[in-house]
């Protein structure tokens, strides 16, 4: 297995977590506005830079057809995201984490200039912060007695529509 196979596997099982935290999510915990940074908010953050970050260059990147400048940087305001929505992005990010580590030139800055180091150590990053941001919302499923299920690597027994 290349270092990209390995790569993408590593972003499919985080996607795969993060899309179970979406379904599960009960509604009262995904639009509660008693927090500052709404689970939702989490959510769509996560996915935005797993996107954004999987771009050869900044100026590749072009946005979601849902996305609103508001909302990427984890706001107080703005109207929420649905679970419905948020996982269409999922798999738009799904389907670029295929597209992109297939032409990922390894060796080559990073591509964004406020991340001063290679498109390798991206790759770490960027599955750092998903993590992390899953993590959150999978602590407040975890408060309302919601598991969930850990995932190793990409799923090969998945049906693809």
């Amino acid at each position: 297995m290349s270092i990209t196979d390995v790569i993408n596997s590593q972003f499919h099982a985080a996607l795969d977590m993060l899309e179970q935290t979406i379904q599960g999510c009960p509604d009262a915990v995904w639009y509660d506005t008693a927090r500052k940074n709404r689970t939702w908010h989490i959510a769509y953050h996560a996915l935005f830079y797993t996107h954004l970050y999987l771009q050869p260059t900044q100026d590749d990147f072009v946005p979601w057809a849902k996305h609103r400048d508001e909302v990427n940087r984890m706001p107080t305001s703005g109207d929420p995201y649905s679970k419905d929505e948020l996982l269409e992005y999922l798999a738009l990010c799904r389907a670029e984490v295929d597209r992109c580590t297939a032409i990922l030139d390894l060796d080559a800055a990073s591509g964004f200039e406020w991340l001063p180091f290679g498109k390798l150590e991206l790759q770490f990053y960027s599955l750092r912060h998903l993590m992390m941001h899953l993590g959150e919302v999978a602590d407040r499923l975890g408060a309302q007695g919601i598991d969930v299920e850990w995932r190793g690597m990409k799923r090969t027994d998945k049906v693809t529509k």
